[in-house]
């Protein structure tokens, strides 16, 4: 497939969240005309997008979970990013079903809208919880997948939905599996944000869940150039390709670093209501990136000190939005 996005039709569920509206942004730059599938809601927001700045994206408020409403906003396209998921693993625990009828179901709509619209790439967006705790490292590709939460079990089986679209209908499907992503806009639900926005209160007791654990951290500006270069890689049609960056760091270890960013001091404490369930933990994700490289040309650019500092700045300017919100905007 070409790499060039100009005029380009596409689709991308879930573009007002965190990855896909930058991913949203740089299609548009890229000379792309963009329609968002975006989840309704009765306040009539999108999410990180703004008719009144975005008006160059085309905004449908809809749920993948309905059928018909998916099919209207694939129609007519020519490249669906599919970014719309449930997320978080603790609500996971509690709320199973949910992920199944999200996640499942709704890449089962997605695909078929595909499949019936005749789109030249489906990029679907897959996650590294699904490996697990790593049992090789770097964890490749063909890394066995373990569902350790009601999530990760999920995101297999939406995984595995959309690749037998390919393998039953040939429809050219591609997954793509992102590590750790951060940056700006993400809910502090995530552990970067959550570290700061502690840290940019002034806190002396900073809390975490474990941190024993890594993982492979990758900026969001890198990430979205891996989700452009996956979908225009012909080879990646049927398969899986991690985006990472190639290196790991325990979540303490992080702490320690994002306080010497912020340049401020605090004691880490534990906790407990940040704990996973002990077999649920997932203690080490270190991505493989070699396909990636090798297939598509693609590589991070951002590395982990610059991204925070950046993701830190960012925080600290939109700091008053987070008590209201729960995420910087």
């Amino acid at each position: 497939m070409s790499t060039s996005w100009e005029g380009v039709k596409v689709c991308v569920t879930g573009g007002e969240g965190f990855i896909g509206s930058h991913l949203v942004e740089r299609l548009v730059r890229e000379g792309a005309s963009v329609r968002v599938l975006a989840l309704y809601n009765p306040f009539g927001r999108y999410g990180w997008l703004d008719p009144a700045v975005h008006t160059d994206v085309e905004l449908l408020p809809g749920d993948v979970r309905d059928r018909g409403r998916t099919f209207e906003a694939v129609d007519g396209t020519e490249v669906v990013f599919h970014l719309a998921a449930l997320g978080g693993i603790p609500y996971s625990y509690v709320a199973p079903e949910s992920y199944v009828q999200v996640n499942v179901e709704g890449t089962v709509n997605v695909a078929e809208a595909a499949r019936r619209a005749g789109v030249r790439r489906l990029v679907h967006t897959s996650t590294s919880e699904t490996y697990g705790t790593a049992r090789t490292v770097p964890i490749a590709e063909d890394h066995p997948m373990q569902p350790q939460s009601p999530y990760s079990a999920s995101k297999i089986g939406a995984d595995n939905m959309a690749l037998s679209y390919h393998h039953a209908f040939d429809l050219p499907v591609a997954v793509i599996r992102p590590f750790n992503v951060y940056g700006p806009r993400q809910s502090t639900r995530a552990v970067i944000p959550t570290i700061l926005t502690q840290l940019h209160r002034g806190v002396k007791r900073l809390e975490l869940g474990a941190v024993t654990p890594t993982r492979d951290f990758t900026y969001v500006e890198d990430t979205v150039a891996g989700f452009l270069a996956v979908a225009a890689c012909d080879r990646a049609i049927g398969q899986a390709v991690n985006i990472g960056s190639g290196r790991e760091i325990s979540i303490g270890e992080l702490a320690e670093l994002l306080i010497e960013v912020v340049g401020t001091d605090a004691e880490l404490v534990t906790d407990d209501a940040r704990l996973r369930p002990p077999a649920s933990e997932v203690e080490r994700l270190l991505a493989d990136i070699t396909r990636a490289r090798e297939w598509t040309g693609w590589a991070p650019s951002v590395g982990l000190r610059e991204g925070l500092t950046r993701t830190s700045d960012w925080i600290k300017a939109n700091l008053d939005e987070v008590d209201t919100r729960g995420y910087a905007v």
